[in-house]
Order: C-alpha cells, then structure tokens, then sequence
C-alpha cells in the first residue's frame, strides 16, 4: 500500500471518530426519542465504516464479515425501533 493511501484511510478513521462524537452528542441531547434513534442508527453505521476502513488498512479480510455482521444487526434495530415509535401511533388516527 502506498504512502499517501495510508495516511488518507488514517485520516478518514480521524474524520469517523470526530462524527461519532458528534452523534453522541446526538444522542445524548436529542429533543426527541426519533432523533436519537436515528443519533444511535448513525453511530452504528459510522463505525461499520470505520471497521471497514480499519480492514483495509491492516489488511484483514476477517474484519469486513465484523461490519456486515454490524451493518445487518444496526438496520434490523433501527426497523425495530421505528416500528415501536410509530406503532402508537397509529389508534390516534
């Protein structure tokens, strides 16, 4: 791997970090309950890629199952929990 390669994947693990800790702020002082679903969904997504990044950079294959593992766990939650908001919802109408 090239130089410059590795130092641009160190450099979008920096930026991944920085986002997350947005998100957590995110989640932490969300308004609402959907805001911080979506804080935490985010989270989960932004550390798949940093996971995956992470496997290019050190050159193990293994880590990508990890993310996808990640990835399916992180969205099937989200539906979960998307559907517990809205299934209140719906008597109101």
């Amino acid at each position: 791997m090239s130089g410059w390669f590795e130092a641009l994947l160190r450099i979008v693990l920096a930026v991944l970090a920085l986002s997350v800790l947005l998100s957590l702020y995110r989640l932490l002082r969300g308004p609402s309950l959907p805001d911080r679903a979506v804080a935490l969904d985010l989270i989960a997504l932004q550390l798949t890629g940093a996971i995956v990044v992470y496997a290019v950079l050190t050159h193990e294959p293994v880590l990508m199952d990890a993310a996808l593992v990640l990835a399916i766990i992180s969205s099937l939650g989200t539906i979960a929990i998307a559907r517990y908001l809205f299934s209140g919802k719906e008597g109101e109408q």
